[in-house]
């Protein structure tokens, strides 16, 4: 018997965020710390929830560094 489950979807949602000193290095604009939170759904159930922190840039949204 042959099972298969495929992934659907993995969401990153901040749940709140701080303005820290230092530029993104992409586009030169602001940064923020964040409390980041990712879901990971399998077949539309929930499998998996880890929160995290990250330095993200406020203009274009790049994920400069993580903390795990």
């Amino acid at each position: 018997m042959v099972c298969f489950c495929f992934l659907v979807d993995q969401k990153r949602k901040i749940s709140s965020s701080k303005p820290v000193a230092g530029t993104c290095s992409r586009c030169r604009r602001g940064a923020s710390v964040a409390d980041m939170k990712t879901v990971t759904r399998f077949c539309y159930v929930p499998f998996y929830c880890k929160s995290w922190k990250a330095i993200i840039c406020t203009f274009c949204g790049a994920l400069l560094k993580s903390y795990r």
